[in-house]
């Protein structure tokens, strides 16, 4: 299996628009490379900085991001043994890194380049710099910078201009100004003049009202129709045929509507993601489960069967665990239908 078999502009273009899930242990993951075996298309798997030190174990220092490091490298690792044998092509991605976060940026990078020597390809597909909170001209200098790196070796590059609100994984953008959730389609102009003359390969998360977390519906403003005015001032920019130059990344995909993804999609998102929603369906099967036996957890032995009734089989994490997996896989379905994201390859 190819991990960037879906890393060329043309596969986004022409085939599926993917959603991305989060990855914080490795149950999740072979949950999410189920889920795309048994709908046939492609899957994006995507660490954060808080889910990977956490992959890594609560007990290592994270102090200087070692473990945040240590740990996305090692779910990398794992989703590639693991993925090639469900045959489902797959992008290993690194979701929001911010400024003071660079540290584990530079790890995984650094990393790249090393399993790069050895095999001819990158160890993740993708990584993403948010640095929306700087100044616009550093933040475009700084993913210049990196994408020349990254560029020579085959790594995509997603970048963020413009702020997504709400708090994840630590970042808490929730009392930011509201113009600041909505980016100009001059800013997008800029990153794309700057990034287009060292590579192709890269897309813009582009504000369109974003928010992390799920709220009352009516209380966020989502306008994905915004995303036709920036392609169609790029295109003039560009002066090209293509009528939709910009790969553009939709954060925040929980809680959408199916008319909010579906314009999203027209205007050329070719990235969605899905991790609030998610997070809950994971919880739906485990809450569940331990409702409907709690009589048979309540101690290792006695249940209604009988005083004597052993409950390993109800305990064992496998179980439950297993069952938190059947509603994340069923969620995830979701997404991808109303992605269009179903019997791709």
């Amino acid at each position: 299996m190819n991990l960037h078999s879906s890393r060329s502009p043309k596969f986004s273009r022409t085939r599926p628009y993917l959603p991305c899930l989060l990855l914080y242990t490795s149950q999740i993951q072979h949950s999410l490379t189920f889920c795309r075996s048994d709908i046939k298309s492609p899957i994006i798997i995507q660490v954060s900085q808080g889910g990977s030190a956490y992959f890594a174990g609560k007990g290592l220092a994270n102090d200087k991001q070692q473990a945040s490091i240590t740990g996305a490298i090692a779910a990398a690792l794992h989703v590639r043994t693991v993925a090639k044998e469900y045959g489902v092509p797959v992008v290993m991605h690194s979701d929001h890194c911010a400024h003071k976060l660079l540290p584990w940026f530079d790890g995984m990078l650094k990393a790249d380049e090393e399993y790069f020597k050895a095999h001819g390809e990158p160890l993740f597909s993708s990584h993403m710099l948010d640095l929306s909170e700087e100044p616009k001209d550093q933040n475009i200098a700084t993913c210049v910078q990196y994408f020349k790196r990254m560029a020579p070796i085959g790594l995509w590059l997603e970048m963020e201009i413009g702020i997504t609100g709400g708090e994840e994984d630590g970042v808490d953008n929730t009392g930011v100004d509201n113009s600041k959730l909505y980016t100009q389609p001059e800013d997008i102009w800029d990153v794309y003049d700057a990034l287009s003359k060292v590579g192709p390969n890269f897309s813009i998360a582009a504000a369109f009202g974003n928010v992390h977390g799920v709220y009352k519906p009516g209380n966020v403003k989502l306008h994905p129709e915004l995303l036709g005015k920036h392609q169609a001032f790029a295109k003039e920019k560009v002066g090209g045929k293509t009528d939709q130059p910009l790969y553009l990344v939709f954060h925040g995909g929980s809680g959408s509507t199916k008319d909010e993804i579906r314009t999203a999609v027209t205007n050329g998102v070719v990235k969605m993601n899905v991790d609030t929603d998610t997070q809950f369906a994971y919880l739906q099967g485990i809450r569940d489960f331990v409702l409907n036996k709690k009589d048979y957890l309540m101690s290792q032995v006695g249940n209604p069967d009988g005083a004597d009734k052993p409950n390993k089989k109800w305990y064992d994490p496998r179980i439950w665990v297993r069952e938190g997996e059947k509603t994340l896989v069923e969620r995830v379905k979701v997404a991808c239908t109303d992605l269009g994201n179903v019997n791709r390859l």
